[in-house]
């Protein structure tokens, strides 16, 4: 990245658009609007707590799948609005998505996983299995 020239403390409009211009995929986005909702998770002595802070959302905009030890919560919003008046018409919308995964532990039971969406906050309930809360394994070495 190039450095930014400062004019009064502020960065140049050239050196600016050539950050902008010069990143790619693989490196971090001079702007992004990609925002990824905040989690805690709870090691309870029965299961796990996810909670997930997801405000603007609908119970039925929220997609939650478990498959081959992942866990994947998605969900996507939009919304618009349209007001015509005699000598303008103003239309604004927006759109919310996002995607997050998780790797479950070995102990989980897939099948049994509950979730609750209320103000904002979605919790997700994952059981532990009595069998994988085994203290000792062997391990054999071949």
């Amino acid at each position: 990245m190039t450095t930014l020239v400062k004019s009064n403390g502020f960065p140049s409009l050239r050196s600016m658009m050539e950050d902008f211009f010069n990143t790619d995929v693989f490196n971090k986005p001079f702007i992004s609007t990609e925002l990824l909702p905040a989690v805690n998770i709870l090691d309870e002595e029965d299961g796990y707590q996810l909670e997930m802070s997801a405000p603007g959302f609908k119970k039925g905009d929220f997609k939650i799948t478990s498959e081959d030890g992942l866990l994947t919560i998605s969900a996507e919003t939009s919304a618009e609005h349209k007001e015509e008046k005699k000598s303008y018409t103003r239309k604004e919308f927006s759109s919310s998505s996002f995607s997050r995964s998780f790797a479950l532990p070995d102990n989980i039971i897939e099948d049994d996983l509950k979730a609750s969406y209320n103000d904002g906050l979605l919790k997700v309930s994952l059981k532990k299995s009595i069998k994988g809360l085994s203290s000792k394994r062997e391990i054999t070495v071949d």
